[in-house]
């Protein structure tokens, strides 16, 4: 018997409404390391693809908007844990896709972990940040509080194919959006790795929908798609992105425009509140006299 062993390749699939199918269309694109090395075969998503990932995520989106936004801290943290877990896989796919060394692409994983914990601790605390009680003249309580957008197109930025994809992901999600993620294009494989992770991660099925392929195919018919309320487009050319954004204006989406970003750099608030909209009640205290309020 011979001792040479055939390892076994992986097969990479999208991650649509919790569950990882191969792309409709059965087509399948050469995905290569910095080198022009090839290291697998991703899905080359279609336009259904894409129409099937805006329905699990519509379908997703009363839960997860839903669900306190401590559980939802809870679920982002458990993400980072079982990253953790599988540190060297992602060390040695980002190493790959981005032509790193190990120290480097280690420093850029760690960097990915902590920037779920960095989320997780946001979820419960961007609501005292934006929103509040506002002084009003006359007899009523006026309060704003955040509430999510709904369903969220996000194309991942090219270059950054981990660090930055978490950090235009984590976001979104966090305050209680669901996402329809379009991977780099040139660099898929760490975002369909990631879906395995949310998928073991207490994150419901629909939360986040991962597609790979050519960003302007997948992305053109997102950015028209009327269940579609926003769409980030820090993934798109320039070109790309004006063409986005003309087709997002049918049905009024939010647009994020694409802009230079140091994902290294700790976040603020901005990529929260670009997929927040705001909430004002009024209520009446009722009658204001001499003495004092009378509630």
């Amino acid at each position: 018997m011979s001792d040479t062993r055939l390892s076994v390749l992986k097969t990479y699939k999208l991650y649509v409404g919790g569950k990882f199918p191969r792309s409709e269309s059965g087509r399948v694109y050469e995905v290569s390391d910095s080198k022009g090395k090839w290291l697998a075969n991703a899905p080359l998503s279609s336009r259904k693809d894409a129409r099937d990932a805006v329905v699990a995520a519509r379908k997703a989106f009363g839960g997860w908007s839903g669900a306190t936004a401590y559980n939802r801290g809870q679920v982002l943290y458990r993400v980072a844990e079982m990253l953790e877990g599988r540190r060297d896989q992602f060390v040695r796919e980002v190493a790959e896709a981005e032509g790193l060394s190990k120290s480097k692409s280690a420093a850029v994983v760690d960097a990915t972990i902590d920037r779920w914990v960095w989320y997780a601790g946001w979820t419960d605390k961007i609501a005292q940040v934006v929103g509040g009680g506002n002084p009003v003249a006359g007899p009523f309580f006026n309060l704003s509080s955040p509430e999510p957008t709904g369903v969220v197109a996000v194309l991942a930025p090219q270059e950054s194919s981990f660090l930055g994809l978490v950090s235009v992901l984590a976001p979104v999600i966090a305050t209680g959006n669901t996402a329809v993620v379009v991977a780099s294009e040139k660099a898929p494989l760490p975002a369909l790795s990631l879906a395995e992770v949310l998928a073991t991660s207490d994150v419901p099925g629909g939360v986040v929908n991962v597609l790979s392929g050519r960003t302007a195919e997948i992305a053109t018919p997102l950015a028209a798609h009327q269940d579609v309320n926003a769409i980030d487009l820090a993934g798109a050319d320039e070109a790309l992105a004006k063409e986005l954004e003309i087709a997002a204006a049918d049905n009024l989406k939010r647009v994020l425009r694409p802009q230079p970003v140091d994902y290294a750099e700790t976040p603020g608030t901005d990529r929260m509140t670009a997929f927040l909209e705001t909430k004002t009640v009024w209520h009446p205290t009722g009658s204001l006299g001499a003495s004092g309020s009378s509630y």
